[in-house]
């Protein structure tokens, strides 16, 4: 999403300034804030997870809370706008969607956790924060965590992707969800601080949008309907303009 971002950034004519953790740590308050003044940024946007572990003991903890917290309170000390992604994945795949804004999130362990846990923090520490919700992303090639990468590894490993019919995922495509952000980053005014959800999908299943996937990648994947899990993931935010998946995707039914 970091890469999508920068380069829809670019794309307006602003400057980027990418945060290396090696030359700021993200434990160190004081040069973190000093970093942040330095940039002179208009406004902050947090999407890391700790994907390159550095050994730090419980790094996903420090990254996805604690890390936050401390730019929360950073942000609002500087006057500068917070963009905070979390996920979907606050809510478990036990909760009843699709989800709004005002939907409780009931992630008890993991990843989901973490980021419910920062939500709160964040807002706590930074009333202004924005935080953005996020469904699975979907690029356009393997290499980094998004849709095109699992459907890849489970075609070259099973020789096919099994996708249930009775699952609807919350998901976007890279470049919108990255133009979303833009627009929340700069938009005049500001939007108010709480909760917003990103999500393209309004209607379809897994199999639909693995189906149409691999339509646009020349079939190079062998699509198998399941029926095994259920579960609506889609989040409906209408203060949240997001094209449809079949702006994109055009075989979807």
């Amino acid at each position: 999403v970091g890469s999508a971002l920068a380069d829809v950034a670019a794309g307006h004519g602003a400057d980027v300034v990418r945060w290396d953790r090696d030359r700021v740590p993200v434990d160190d308050y004081h040069r973190m804030e000093d970093f942040v003044r330095e940039t002179g940024a208009a406004a902050l946007v947090h999407l890391a997870i700790a994907s390159q572990p550095s050994g730090r003991n419980n790094e996903s903890w420090l990254v996805n809370y604690e890390w936050s917290s401390e730019l929360a309170w950073i942000t609002r000390q500087l006057g500068v706008r917070f963009v905070f992604t979390s996920t979907a994945l606050v809510f478990s795949d036990h909760a009843p969607g699709p989800f709004t804004a005002d939907s409780v999130p009931d992630a008890a362990d993991g990843y989901g956790y973490e980021k419910r846990m920062a939500e709160t923090r964040v807002l706590e520490q930074n009333p202004a924060t924005i935080v953005l919700r996020l469904g699975w992303q979907i690029g356009e090639r393997p290499g980094s965590n998004n849709m095109i990468d699992y459907l890849a590894m489970h075609a070259g490993r099973d020789g096919m992707v099994k996708a249930s019919r009775r699952w609807l995922p919350a998901c976007s495509f890279l470049p919108d969800t990255a133009e979303c952000l833009w627009r929340l980053a700069t938009v005049d005014p500001a939007p108010a601080g709480g909760i917003y959800m990103a999500d393209s999908n309004t209607q379809w299943s897994f199999f639909d949008i693995a189906t149409a996937l691999s339509a646009r990648h020349g079939r190079q994947w062998r699509i198998e309907p399941v029926d095994d899990f259920e579960f609506d993931q889609r989040m409906r935010d209408e203060r949240v303009s997001m094209p449809g998946l079949r702006d994109r995707l055009p075989d979807l039914p």
